[in-house]
């Protein structure tokens, strides 16, 4: 019997995920990468660096996606108080408003989806994916043509 593609399974299991929370963010007007993002940015003491460092975004992306979230009065970007040259973004009480909307939406999600397992292999799944990406998988090899991951 051949082993099952554990490549294929891990990134079809994040595509299908991520389009579903894709459709249920929808309704709230972000995306699960603006949610990351107001999530991180909820302290209230990252800079728009950090928050693309934490959330795994290009500047490029981070700055269209504050962008995003600024336009819709969800976050603002103010000077930081030790270095003027950075941002610092903070959530607005609009943002946190959506943002606890989005933790019930994404929360549902999750529960659904780990709801198609049997009840008592949940914790392990989900435990044995946090090892693997806290250890083995946590950080890509360096390789010529590196995948590109999805957006």
């Amino acid at each position: 019997m051949t082993a099952p593609d554990l490549a294929f399974l891990l990134a079809h299991a994040s595509h299908v995920l991520s389009t579903e929370l894709t459709a249920a963010l929808a309704g709230l007007g972000i995306t699960p990468r603006a949610n990351c993002v107001l999530t991180s940015a909820l302290p209230g003491d990252r800079t728009q660096i950090q928050l693309a460092d934490v959330c795994q975004l290009d500047k490029t992306t981070m700055v269209v996606t504050i962008d995003e979230l600024e336009k819709a009065g969800f976050v603002e970007r103010q000077t930081s108080s030790t270095d003027r040259r950075a941002r610092i973004i903070v959530v607005t009480d609009r943002g946190r408003e959506v943002h606890a909307r989005a933790r019930s939406v994404v929360a549902d999600v999750y529960r659904d989806v780990l709801g198609a397992l049997p009840d008592d292999e949940r914790a392990g799944f989900t435990g044995g994916l946090t090892r693997l990406v806290d250890d083995r998988l946590s950080t890509p090899v360096a390789c010529r043509r590196a995948p590109r991951r999805r957006t």
